[in-house]
């Protein structure tokens, strides 16, 4: 990635500056704490481990290192310059507004397709639970809450947030808390597994580096939506200290939730139990431990990750699309904002989500499918954006304003490099499996046009760069 004309000026101002600031440090504590957590830990982290066994461990493990290198990363600049932009702002500072109109679009199209994701995921569960209901009203009624209350302040996104990551912080706490108790023996009327599960079925590797390959991409995906934060800290009361102190901590958050949860899943429960993959890991290992309930249990748990996800990708995009016209990279109305709110971007955001839910039921077999895979890669290509535009940022910050390095990242340049490098290899593992090649080819076309785009409108002058 170079830098083809003059990047935007350093001492730009603040695309955020007319948003409001009504997000409280408990607030942004708790999304960072729970916006880790997913429905792609709960239910999509089953195929992970049913094709790499007791070695999804080191597949999470892995996997959650570079995102760590790439939180740093993320957390330096967005410490130095708090921006709703967050790494769209940083990669226009970097190298132009190509690259902002490319990291920034593209993330708002996966983040629009999520929301669409998120509330069809929600209504089948709650369509499960009262049968005979449609599922377009369940889609309908979440996306009309999320999207009002999104539209009414910042602080109810912060509520919601606040609470939806309590109970699934709670919930991933209390399955630990039973796993290593029962793992350790002294839970009543479990007998422990011993090691029996983790080299009795195959051995660490069961399916050899292939599985191995196919766990380690599902787990890189499971990672995406931690960029959220550093987007919220742009409208928190402090943002410096609440991006400092959310990145610092995401390393045992990560360590905790996703690979001590493993850990415990596979210790548990026997990886080729058909139940991890068709019921869900948790569910399974909640099942082994003869807990009444674990499915429905574990079904609202699995709502709220879904519901919290609704809420944060609607306001995550709607910040993203208002920075990037803020910044002369889109239409001028989403632009527009009314009590501090981007009210016309939070509704573009969500009737775009609208728009994915039609799809999925009017072209269930062609139209919808080539979309998701259009996103497949969207994350991947975020982090190539932030590794690219910290190696730049850092060594400027340095010269001119070494001040603002409140978050430094560990043994610059050389880690931002290995991140870099772990982040080819990922490529070529997905060009490699059939199932994720197609995600890479769409996702490389999008991007590619998007960049084309954006190179024209710099060069045309149609993006402001002294915004």
């Amino acid at each position: 990635m170079s830098r083809t004309t003059a990047p935007a000026p350093v001492d730009r101002k603040d695309d955020s500056a007319t948003l409001s600031h009504g997000l409280k440090q408990r607030h942004l504590s708790m999304i960072a704490l729970g916006g880790v957590i997913g429905a792609g830990l709960f239910v999509g982290s089953g195929a992970g481990i049913a094709a790499a066994g007791p070695s999804i461990v080191l597949a999470y493990t892995l996997s959650g290192l570079l995102v760590m290198l790439v939180m740093r990363m993320l957390g330096e600049m967005s410490a130095a310059y708090p921006s709703s932009g967050s790494f769209s702002s940083h990669a226009e500072r970097a190298f132009g507004s190509w690259a902002g109109f490319t990291a920034g679009w593209s993330f708002w199209v996966l983040l629009s397709v999520a929301v669409g994701l998120e509330g069809i995921g929600a209504a089948k569960i709650v369509t499960g639970w009262l049968p005979g209901t449609p599922e377009w009203a369940w889609v309908a009624l979440f996306m009309l809450l999320f999207c009002g209350a999104n539209l009414a302040a910042v602080k109810n996104f912060g509520e919601f947030e606040f609470w939806f990551a309590a109970l699934k912080v709670g919930a991933i706490a209390l399955f630990l808390g039973l796993g290593v108790l029962a793992i350790l023996g002294v839970l009543p009327g479990t007998d422990s597994p011993g090691t029996t599960h983790l080299f009795g079925e195959g051995g660490l590797l069961p399916n050899g580096s292939e599985g191995l390959v196919i766990g380690l991409l599902a787990s890189v995906f499971s990672y995406g939506g931690m960029e959220t934060v550093t987007i919220a800290a742009a409208e928190s009361e402090d943002p410096v200290r609440g991006v400092a102190k959310a990145v610092r901590t995401a390393m045992w958050r990560i360590s905790l939730f996703y690979i001590g949860s493993m850990a415990v899943i596979v210790t548990l429960v026997p990886w080729n139990d058909k139940a991890v993959a068709e019921k869900g890991p948790y569910v399974a290992a909640l099942d082994q431990l003869g807990i009444p309930g674990a499915g429905q249990i574990m079904n609202v748990v699995v709502l709220i990750a879904l519901l919290s996800a609704m809420n944060a990708n609607i306001y995550g995009s709607s910040r993203i699309a208002f920075s990037l016209v803020k910044r002369g990279l889109g239409p001028k109305v989403l632009g527009t904002v009314s009590s501090g709110v981007p009210r016309f971007a939070v509704l573009a955001s969500c009737f775009f989500g609208f728009v994915c839910v039609g799809l999925n039921y009017w072209s269930p077999e062609t139209i919808f499918p080539w979309l998701l895979n259009m996103i497949g890669g969207v994350i991947l290509v975020v982090w190539i954006f932030i590794a690219a535009s910290q190696l730049v940022l850092r060594r400027r910050l340095e010269r001119d304003e070494p001040e603002k390095l409140v978050v430094r990242m560990w043994a610059f340049p050389y880690l931002t490099w290995v991140a870099l490098a772990g982040m080819a290899v990922i490529f070529f593992l997905m060009a490699r499996e059939e199932g994720t090649r197609v995600q890479l080819y769409a996702t490389g076309a999008m991007t590619v046009v998007l960049a084309v785009i954006g190179l024209v409108r710099q060069k045309t002058g149609a993006a402001r760069q002294d915004a």
